[in-house]
């Protein structure tokens, strides 16, 4: 029997990935399942996005390849959006590269970037596609635990100089996932600095910039003097517009550095589908009138799942943006057991550990759900709680 490529066996499970099944079996034994682990909003996305896919649908033309340059009108509207939302002025056709979801285009970049022998440092925990796509290209991700200590941000000046000597790609992701920290901007400029210095490319995930709560405004990295000498962006369609299964986002940044992405993409897809091109199109294009109402529905649910969570005997703190709120667990509790007791409840979470093991003793709740729901998963995640305490209290005991 032919055998898969051995760096295949160094990749961790894929979070996430079982509990579709698993809620299968859940619901086949009658548990009222509540669902707070996958980033992925019951919301609808905008009505003017939901039509133009369809009107788009019915033109032939949408439906043949868009090979790397895509739907033009989709490169202007991100290069408008850049500008009206930071700023920034990009080219259209050079500096802008459409992809099939952000997971898409962070793990291909490695394939453009990380060979054997290099390195890459990575946030832990963090997005599972920085670490996959380093290892799938062959090279060693250093994974940097952020903690309360740093604020949850990397340090690179912890970073042993060994490492720092071999890294091509820094992964930066703010607002965070999964602990919903911000990076001061003090902090971006000298994480440019130091990557100008070390010739290393500042990949900054910005898929939360748009959701942000409490008058915080998410910066871009361009924001930074110098940072497109250094840095992509990337920006995703399914947080920001309850699009996840639609697979739209894009990168952007200064045409050579994106270039080595677009190559590794003409070789494995032909283009993201033009049909959701055109509803990203007028998903942008109405986004200051469709955005603030989306968005309180999500506030309302932040509020709701720290005050819920905070009764039910956890320590909570309301972030200022992304969707998930990121809670401590009691000292000795570890993350995927308590996760697990959790389920047989009926409520999913994301064990911290599943993002790494500097996420251990932490679970991420996300705000996918109503008020409501989240404040009976909350009613029952309080109950493990206290049951898992007591086991623990009991084996220290002993």
């Amino acid at each position: 029997m032919p055998k898969p490529a051995a760096r295949l066996a160094s990749l961790p499970p894929y979070p996430l990935a079982h509990i579709p099944q698993k809620k299968r079996e859940l619901a086949a034994r009658g548990v009222d399942v509540i669902d707070l682990g996958a980033g992925d909003a019951d919301l609808a996305p905008p009505p003017a996005a939901i039509e133009a896919l369809a009107a788009a649908a019915r033109e032939p033309a949408m439906s043949r390849y868009g090979f790397g340059l895509g739907y033009m009108p989709f490169r202007d509207a991100v290069a408008a959006f850049m500008q009206r939302r930071f700023g920034h002025a990009f080219d259209p056709v050079t500096d802008i590269v459409p992809l099939i979801g952000s997971k898409e285009g962070l793990s291909h970049l490695a394939l453009a970037y990380v060979g054997p022998g290099d390195a890459t440092i990575i946030p832990d925990p963090g997005y599972n596609a920085y670490r996959g796509g380093t290892q799938l290209a062959a090279g060693e991700p250093y994974l940097y635990a952020i903690t309360p200590r740093t604020n949850f941000l990397v340090d690179l000046d912890e970073v042993p100089d060994d490492v720092l000597r071999r890294t091509r790609i820094l992964y930066l992701n703010y607002p965070n996932n999964p602990t919903g920290a911000i990076a001061p901007m003090d902090y971006l400029v000298r994480v440019v600095r130091r990557c100008r210095e070390l010739d290393i490319l500042l990949v900054y995930d910005n898929a939360y910039s748009e959701m942000t709560f409490d008058g915080y405004v998410a910066p871009s990295i361009f924001d930074v003097d110098g940072a497109r000498d250094v840095a992509i962006e990337f920006h995703s369609f399914s947080k920001t517009f309850n699009m996840t299964g639609w697979r739209c986002a894009f990168a952007v940044g200064r045409a050579d550095l994106l270039a080595p992405l677009a190559k590794v993409k003409s070789f494995v897809d032909t283009g993201q589908f033009q049909v959701v091109q055109r509803a990203a199109v007028a998903a942008l294009e109405t986004a200051d009138a469709w955005l603030p109402g989306n968005l309180a529905v999500f506030r309302e649910r932040r509020d709701a799942a720290v005050s819920a969570f905070a009764a039910a005997g956890f320590r909570t703190t309301a972030p200022q943006a992304t969707m998930y709120c990121w809670i401590p667990l009691p000292d000795g509790v570890p993350s995927a057991p308590f996760a697990d007791a959790l389920m047989e409840e009926g409520v999913i979470v994301l064990p911290g550990a599943a993002l790494g093991s500097g996420g251990e003793g932490f679970f991420r709740v996300s705000f996918i759900t109503s008020p409501v729901r989240i404040a009976e998963a909350a009613a029952r995640a309080g109950r493990v709680r206290s049951r898992s305490e007591e086991h623990t209290s009991e084996l220290q005991s002993h």
